[in-house]
């Protein structure tokens, strides 16, 4: 049955499937969604120069790296060409560094990636006065290469240890540490945890006078392991396990089990000594961050306990070794990951996001640790960093005083007023130019895909690069549907932010089913005013996909999502899915009392948190839910990583109710709906294990199920045709069940 209907889907076109859709314009198709027909066009690369005049950009072919001006948006020159350089011969582009002086380009090519953030990739380096082009080191790929702020020294990572070439010196090569070993030990860039939830994947800074090089030391010989099963597969294809299936083994502690022992450590270029650096640390803290500052004896190391509730900074001096507190900041229930990323430290000053007073706000101290000034007291959210402009004291960010759905990029003067500089409601992104005097603005709205424009650092616009009218050309042939933001307040008084995509030929004398999209994760927002909402983003594309097949498309952020304060984005602490679970629920039954809603066809789905969502909604008791699908969902927090979930959760030693009673498995035999679970067998960050676990579950408590499982697919589930099938085989379990 499921055959004959994806022929038909395919063959005979979405009219078979549709009884509803409109005939003037054209028709989506999901080979065109997932093949990215509909994406927006977007600046990608950008790097503000030191000048402050001009930005960079990787050239549309990938052979150029070429310089544009912030006033006019003109080019102003060519960095680097590729088919005009002597020496090595690249084809392509795929990421670049600047050297401090501009004098140097690090050139990455042949990129493969590890995690989500980690990859290795072979560099070369560019003499912008002479145009020569050579490898930075013949003994293999290199990762996360760092240049010294003299530009006369380059470090980087290859195989766990630290390796140091000198410019000066006919590129010597020198090794800095020796213990590295896969699975054993890391120098300079963070483990699997590290990099996953901490958002980073260099652990490694030169001191300010070039001298000294300080970086984390990850021991993760005691962290238990994990095995993922791999095949020989296709798009690609692993050749080596043509006969006999293989497995890829790593590092990945969960929760209340041993993480790494973190260490700093420094080296002196001259001396060519290491050193300990003596930070305070618990016996089971983390080191999530370290940082350069403009003094040659500061480096910044940031710990955390833990309970992830208290961050200190400690300014280290790499040459005795000897660490000084600078700053304390302890907050209720947890610090935020997005926190660690945005402290910025000029040469002066450290600016610090911190939720103290219960919104995320910003604080500005000396390099000592004084206190200065809080920049923002309002009561809204601070959602973005770009910096602290030394020579006027202004502070500029991206927050949402328009409300939760909003943004805008904002400025803080000295004097305590704060000024809107984006011009229109949405959502406002910018990259500012390294002396604050202009920024390109990003934004966009539901209807409207992403504009970049550049402007002066008062608002005013001088340039609009990129409009996308291209799309909006292309778009405005197909029959879509009315998107809108909407609110409601459930039955226990919370008010609820949501979206809706209605078919284009709505009629509101008609009953409807629904399919209802949801992430719902701590902090994680999906219902904002802007182009990228829905499951594949592009202007809810794929919803007005099933808009077209008759569906109203819904989504609506739960309790704890972001951009509301911390109240509302901390109430689910130590139990995760419980009132995330309900609001759904609570949504599904608003919906259900719309005349233009049928209640009886309601259906969810999700992606890895959405996924738990998922699973937690149609097992929350009240059964509204006609059917559902988990894509990649954890299913229980003792399955997951040790930083992730002791964040929300603390440890099972210390919350095993909120760990046991609160789950898909544990509730397994209250499933409602017909479901369908995905899952990639290769999936390092959602293992696995947690649909096998769960599913396993749902056969002893005798609920039916459909399991599709993805070979060699990592949490992201594509590559080749994956990412069309996964979608088809979701709609066509919808389209079973609800139509």
């Amino acid at each position: 049955m499921i055959k004959l209907r994806l022929q038909l889907l395919t063959f005979v076109g979405l009219f078979v499937l549709c009884c509803s859709v409109a005939s003037a314009g054209e028709i989506l198709t999901l080979k065109d969604i997932t093949a990215g027909k509909f994406r927006s066009k977007s600046m990608t690369e950008v790097r503000p120069m030191a000048d402050g005049e001009t930005y960079a950009q990787i050239s549309d072919d990938g052979k150029r790296i070429v310089t544009y001006s912030f006033r006019t948006g003109q080019q102003t020159g060519v960095l680097f060409d590729a088919t005009a350089v002597q020496g090595a011969d690249i084809d392509m582009v795929e990421g670049y560094i600047m050297s401090p002086d501009n004098g140097r380009i690090l050139i990455q090519t042949a990129t493969k990636t590890i995690y989500r953030r980690s990859f290795t990739a072979t560099y070369y380096i560019y003499n912008t006065h002479t145009n020569q082009l050579e490898p930075l080191s013949d003994g293999g790929p290199q990762q996360t290469p760092v240049f010294s702020p003299d530009a006369n020294l380059i470090a980087f990572v290859r195989d766990n240890n630290i390796f140091l070439v000198d410019l000066l010196h006919d590129k010597a090569e020198c090794q800095v540490t020796m213990d590295g070993k896969f699975n054993e030990v890391i120098n300079g860039i963070p483990d699997w945890v590290y990099e996953e939830e901490f958002s980073t994947n260099s652990s490694m800074v030169f001191s300010a006078d070039s001298r000294q090089i300080a970086w984390i030391r990850y021991d993760e010989s005691a962290v238990k392991q994990y095995s993922m099963q791999l095949f020989k597969g296709q798009k690609p294809e692993r050749s080596e396990f043509a006969e006999y299936p293989g497995d890829y083994t790593y590092k990945y502690p969960v929760p209340g089990q041993v993480n790494s022992k973190v260490s700093v450590h420094s080296y002196d270029i001259q001396s060519h000594q290491t050193k300990t650096i003596d930070v305070p640390l618990d016996a089971d803290g983390y080191i999530p961050r370290i940082k350069a500052t403009s003094d040659p004896s500061k480096i910044a190391v940031f710990t955390m306990n833990r309970h992830q509730d208290q961050l200190r900074i400690y300014m280290a001096n790499p040459l005795t070794a000897v660490c000084q507190l600078a700053i304390e900041d302890r907050v209720e229930k947890y610090i935020k990951e997005e926190t660690l990323e945005d402290v910025q430290l000029t040469d002066k000053h450290i600016l610090l996001p911190s939720e103290r007073d219960g919104y995320n706000h910003l604080y500005l101290y000396n390099l000592n640790g004084q206190l200065l000034r809080q920049i923002v007291t309002d009561k809204y959210v601070v959602k973005s960093v770009y910096g602290y402009d030394e020579k006027s004291g202004d502070t500029y960010f991206a927050a949402n005083p328009k409300g939760a759905t909003d943004q805008q990029v904002m400025v803080a003067r000295k004097n305590g007023k704060t000024e809107v500089l984006s011009r229109q409601a949405g959502v406002n992104h910018a990259i500012f130019s390294k002396n604050f005097k202009y920024f390109i603005n990003i934004w966009s709205d539901l209807d409207h895909p992403a504009q970049y424009t550049l402007c002066q650092n008062n608002g005013k616009v001088l340039q609009t690069m990129i409009d996308n009218h291209e799309l909006v050309e292309k778009l405005s042939a197909y029959d879509l549907g009315k998107k809108e933001l909407f609110s409601f307040t459930t039955s226990e008084g919370v008010l609820l932010n949501g979206w809706m995509v209605k078919p284009a030929d709505f009629d509101p004398a008609k009953k409807y089913p629904v399919i209802m999209y949801q992430y719902g994760g701590p902090g994680n927002q999906q219902v904002l005013n802007q182009w990228g909402i829905g499951m594949s983003g592009n202007g809810a594309i794929l919803e007005q996909f099933l808009c077209q097949q008759g569906y109203i498309c819904v989504c609506v952020d739960n309790r704890g999502t972001g951009g509301r304060g911390a109240e509302f984005e901390k109430c689910t602490y130590l139990r995760l899915g419980e009132l995330e679970a309900r609001d759904q629920v609570e949504t599904a039954l608003w919906l259900g009392s719309q005349t233009y809603v049928d209640k009886e066809r309601i259906g969810i789905w999700g992606w890895s948190y959405g996924g738990w969502n998922t699973l937690m909604s149609m097992s929350e008791g009240r059964p509204v839910f006609r059917a559902g699908v988990a894509i990649a969902p954890p299913t229980c927090w003792r399955y997951y990583d040790s930083i992730y979930t002791e964040r929300y959760m603390r440890t099972p030693q210390e919350n095993p109710q909120g760990y046991d009673e609160v789950n898909p498995i544990a509730r397994a035999s209250q499933l409602h709906g017909a479901l369908l679970v995905c899952h990639g067998l290769a999936d390092d960050n959602v293992h696995y294990q947690n649909t096998a676990e769960y599913v396993e579950a749902l056969v002893q408590a005798d609920k039916d199920f459909r399991q599709l499982v993805y070979t060699n697919r990592n949490h992201s589930i594509f590559g080749g045709n994956t990412r069309n099938h996964l979608f088809r085989q979701a709609i066509s379990h919808f389209n079973a069940e609800l139509k």
